[in-house]
């Protein structure tokens, strides 16, 4: 596996996870803390999305 392969993989990952805290904030918890959950989710994508402008630069 080189670099990225692990920055795709790491990418891969983050968008997963980001769907899923949203998926929770929508779904599960719909008072307070589904907000927190919402604003975890949408800082996994912004992540997810750095590390996908980082592949071919590493």
């Amino acid at each position: 596996m080189n670099k990225n392969t692990v920055l795709g993989w790491a990418t891969l990952i983050m968008v997963i996870m980001g769907c899923i805290l949203i998926g929770l904030a929508v779904y599960r918890y719909a008072d307070v803390a589904g907000w927190g959950f919402g604003a975890v989710g949408i800082g996994f994508f912004s992540i997810a999305w750095v590390f996908n402008a980082l592949k071919g630069r590493v």
